[in-house]
């Protein structure tokens, strides 16, 4: 069953480009990553996702129903986090998680202190006194506190330390394991490569590839590094499916996509101190797909 889909969905700012035909299914129970860079799109589709801006065309559907049309009660369900959060300055936090709990007709206090804790986010202190980084804490625990069935974030670690984000990403893990489906959007890649079972590229405001993390890593290059006996020349490795080739003296790094036999063959003709192969992280198969020309 999907949880979210989105079909031909589109979004002008007048004559300005927001985003155009995007096209992708979130499955119940999966941790689905959208992944670009700062600009391409992703917060627009998940604000029209969430009918907090209406799309040009196209449709999008939460639990089977219309966006637009079920808006209200889909949102009862949802736990959304924004790139940027905005608070009554005034408040408490303690205060205005208690006043976020109040929509949804629950009692979430005993929930309110456990995420606190695992934050560890003081309830006491006003919102105004509060870093960047614990107002996104504040920003987390609302999100999370009625325990929905759908976790929508959009750039979440911004502004938590390393190990608030260890901390982080174990609570979306806890909360996949208990049957939340969780959309994750980001521009670090390897927080998606980390955490999610697919992912959605998006390039100027369209999808260039839906794919799972595990294909996506393997359809794709190999990273070469060379330290050979002595100075090499670049033509050496004039060969196809060979990309982003460096020389440095006696070291050579690139890209390689084809038949690992014919690559083998041309490092074979030369002496070599060592070898490196490795897989490519998700941010070199990113910036592959980004810098490709339609």
């Amino acid at each position: 069953m999907n949880v979210i889909e989105i079909e031909n969905l589109t979004k002008y700012y007048g004559k300005a480009r927001g985003i155009m035909d995007i096209n992708f299914n979130v499955e119940e129970g999966e941790i689905f990553g959208f992944i670009g860079p700062n600009g391409a799109g992703k917060s627009t589709t998940i604000r029209t996702l969430l009918a907090l801006i209406y799309p040009t065309s196209g449709t999008a559907k939460i639990f089977g129903k219309d966006c637009i049309k079920y808006g209200p009660e889909i949102k009862k369900e949802i736990g959304y986090l924004p790139s940027e959060v905005f608070y009554y300055d005034r408040m408490k936090v303690i205060d205005l998680l208690r006043y976020s709990a109040s929509f949804y007709k629950k009692d979430c206090n005993k929930r309110i202190r456990e995420l606190a804790e695992v934050m560890n986010l003081d309830l006491n202190k006003k919102i105004d006194d509060l870093s960047l980084g614990n107002k996104k804490k504040v920003g987390i625990v609302q999100g999370l506190l009625h325990e929905p069935k759908l976790i929508i974030l959009d750039e979440p670690t911004s502004g938590l330390d390393p190990l608030m984000q260890q901390n982080f990403f174990d609570l979306l893990a806890a909360e996949n394991k208990k049957g939340a489906t969780i959309l994750f959007s980001s521009h670090i890649l390897s927080e998606v490569q980390r955490l999610c079972n697919r992912v959605a590229i998006i390039k100027e405001g369209r999808i260039v590839k839906v794919e799972k993390i595990s294909t996506l890593k393997e359809n794709t290059y190999k990273k070469f590094k060379i330290e050979t006996v002595s100075n090499i020349e670049k033509n050496h490795f004039d060969i196809t499916g060979i990309s982003d080739l460096e020389v440095k003296e006696n070291i050579v790094s690139f890209l390689f996509r084809g038949n690992i036999n014919s690559i083998l063959k041309k490092i074979s003709q030369i002496e070599i101190v060592n070898l490196w192969i490795e897989e490519p992280n998700l941010e070199e198969i990113f910036m592959h797909y980004y810098v490709k020309e339609d």
